[in-house]
């Protein structure tokens, strides 16, 4: 789910970036995309996972 999330990020990142959108300091395209680097960590680190860490169920 965070792969996705990262997706949409970096789509609106290319966005701001390829239109030349006139935004505020906080959403220029280098900081959504470095946010949407952060979620893809997130996501290979494992956090978000639908399987927990729990072992075997008998």
């Amino acid at each position: 789910m965070l792969g996705i999330a990262a997706a949409v990020l970096f789509f609106i990142a290319f966005l701001i970036n390829a239109a030349d959108i006139a935004t505020n300091d906080t959403f220029t395209s280098t900081n959504v995309m470095l946010i949407g680097l952060t979620v893809l960590a997130l996501q290979t680190a494992g956090v978000g996972g639908g399987w927990g860490s729990r072992g075997r169920r008998r």
